[in-house]
């Protein structure tokens, strides 16, 4: 191939055009990650770019293998009630902020060395609202912290996080030398501690922000009960035919007769006397039906929490930012006959919206109040993709089962650790155990395998090998170089620092299989053993503290902490400089630059 341009050949900026392209599409656009992912090594394969071994490498790489695996693994602690009963012995009563952020960040990063930061947060966010309120202190106080905490304890083992695993793998597949699973233990434990440290330090920086959930604390204010007189002209008519159902300011989200209970209240619902009307929406249009309807006021609340705990489910869900309902009005959406839920209300920034719920345009980080049907169970699963929910259906029964799978997770960590067995047969070897000794069934682990995860791991391995074959990683490495100079520790910081910013707007993992090339090949050019250069690499990729979009976890602490895009920003570019500084210098401590020989 003859044309070169600019030091690259066509290949190579083909790969540069498919690699900004794809980040381009995650950033702007609402396609699932997997997808783009996917069709990223579809061009790559369909140019010449990648031979099909190489465009199907990340669908075979160890490090994905075991990430696939290691999902069997957390739902056999998640369903035995391990994670829960971790929560309810360690956080206490603590008689300061500082001692508070302590008790939090400490086993939340511990949870992450080990498992799923997305899980370990999901379960801490509903119990950590609950302790603010204890504690006196807003929600948002201690969110930022808890997320933080469980990206911090995720780089502490190799399988704590994602671009540990693909970083470990591509040198283990370069060099013939596997990394020990605790390679970042001390570099990790140490930028806990600092970042700890400056938490409690910058505790002014945090917002104090209301908690969405207030806005929902008083049903009263936000819905409006009316009885239907036994004189009134409508009796007989349908909801419909009287104009009782969708109405201006508001909707009618449940009818009573008597006492049965008809939720989502249908159209074709004939109209009875004594019924009485639950509307959401704002009540000083909708109280205008007693003038229009010949509707009166009910003689008391029907619709109040004690009540619907024994007749029907309230629950509260927040949008996520990949939300497919971001954008709409849910009134516009078969989302509540799908699902057989009914929007009740709608909160932003802490604020109940004072608008007609159903006509309300979504956001991400909105959090909605749900009516639910007595008794059911919601598949949250099928609606991840949509909202996330906290308050689970299923409530795991602490007992036996609960020490068998810590004992199962404790030796696949030690056995790994002294190298008695490599990682990805103790990780198999512990799923497997996992199923034998019934701490998940086969459904479990089966839906408990993010398949989507799975795909964008494997897809930013095979970036990872297209950057590195057209020579991109060489040419940015000597470019590197040329503006930094041959000194290790200056190129080393310089790549991290690119590599924390970029991680801020794209997948850690994406990060660490795009510059895991560019660090190893500055790493040879500059003589040195790659060894602590990507361990340090390991450290910055996951360190994204200043957007929420930076991390799933920040996702799940934005609508529930009522945060606006801003507060990650005011902390998190300087927690970003912060463990980039106590990176470099530790990782250099513990892990000496070692030339080649």
């Amino acid at each position: 191939m003859d044309f070169v341009f600019l030091g690259f050949n066509l290949y190579a900026w083909i790969t540069i055009a498919t690699v900004l392209s794809m980040f381009t599409v995650l950033l702007l656009t609402k396609l699932r990650a997997d997808l783009v992912f996917l069709g990223a090594i579809a061009i790559l394969f369909v140019t010449g770019v990648l031979n099909a071994k190489e465009a199907f490498s990340g669908f075979s790489s160890t490090s994905v293998v075991i990430i696939g695996v290691l999902f069997v693994v957390v739902a056999g602690l998640t369903h035995t009630g391990v994670l829960q009963w971790i929560v309810k012995h360690l956080l206490g009563q603590p008689e300061s902020y500082s001692k508070a952020v302590i008790r939090l960040m400490l086993p939340v990063a511990g949870l992450s060395s080990f498992l799923s930061n997305t899980t370990v947060v999901a379960l801490f966010v509903g119990i950590v609202k609950m302790w603010s309120k204890k504690l006196g202190v807003s929600p948002s106080k201690l969110l930022i912290p808890l997320s933080y905490a469980s990206g911090m304890g995720g780089v502490c083992t190799l399988i704590g996080t994602p671009p540990n695993l693909i970083i470990s793998g591509l040198y283990a597949e370069n060099t013939g030398v596997a990394m020990n699973v605790l390679t970042t233990t001390i570099p990790g434990l140490f930028c806990l501690f600092i970042g700890v440290l400056s938490i409690i330090a910058m505790r002014n920086l945090l917002p104090d922000r209301k908690a969405p959930e207030s806005a929902f604390e008083s049903t009263s204010e936000y819905t409006v009960e009316l009885l239907v007189p036994s004189d009134n002209p409508n009796i007989g008519m349908t909801i419909n035919e009287a104009g009782l159902n969708n109405v201006r300011g508001g909707n009618l989200i449940e009818v009573v007769h008597f006492d049965e209970f008809v939720s989502p209240a249908g159209g074709d619902e004939i109209l009875m006397g004594g019924d009485r009307l639950i509307y959401s929406g704002q009540i000083d249009e909708i109280l205008e039906l007693k003038k229009s309807h010949g509707l009166v006021n009910a003689d008391h609340y029907v619709f109040t929490l004690s009540e619907i705990d024994k007749n029907r489910q309230l629950r509260t869900a927040y949008v996520t930012f990949a939300s497919s309902l971001i954008g709409k009005a849910i009134g516009n959406t078969n989302f509540e006959k799908d699902y057989g839920l009914v929007l009740v209300a709608v909160a932003r920034s802490g604020k109940r919206i004072e608008q007609s719920p159903r006509e309300v345009v979504i956001q991400a980080g909105d959090t909605l109040l749900l009516d639910c049907p007595p008794k059911l169970k919601i598949d949250t699963s099928s609606l991840a993709s949509k909202l996330h929910f906290f308050d689970s259906d299923q409530v795991p029964n602490i007992g036996k089962k609960t020490l068998i799978s810590t004992t199962i997770m404790i030796a696949m960590v030690v056995l790994s650790a002294l190298n008695i067995i490599p990682l990805l047969q103790c990780a198999f070897l512990a799923a497997m155990a996992m199923l034998i000794f019934k701490c998940c069934n086969v459904d479990q682990a089966m839906k408990s395998i993010n398949w989507e995860i799975l795909m964008v791991f494997a897809g930013s391995v095979v970036l990872g090998v297209a950057i590195q074959k057209t020579g991109i990683a060489e040419r940015l490495a000597f470019g590197i170089l040329d503006v930094c100079g041959d000194n290790p520790i200056v190129v080393m910081t310089a790549i991290c620092f690119v590599g924390t910013f970029i991680t801020e707007f794209i997948s850690n993992t994406a990060a660490g299989a795009m510059f895991f090339p560019i660090m190893y090949q500055a790493a040879e050019k500059l003589g040195y053993e790659p060894f602590p250069f990507l361990v340090a690499l390991m450290v910055s990729v996951s360190s994204s503290f200043a957007t929420p979009i930076g991390s799933p976890t920040h996702m799940l602490v934005y609508g529930p902490g009522g945060y606006r895009f801003s507060d990650f920003m005011r902390i998190g570019l300087l927690m970003n400089l912060i463990i980039l500084a106590a990176n470099i210098f530790i990782v250099n401590i513990i892990y000496p630059l070692t030339p080649l020989h």
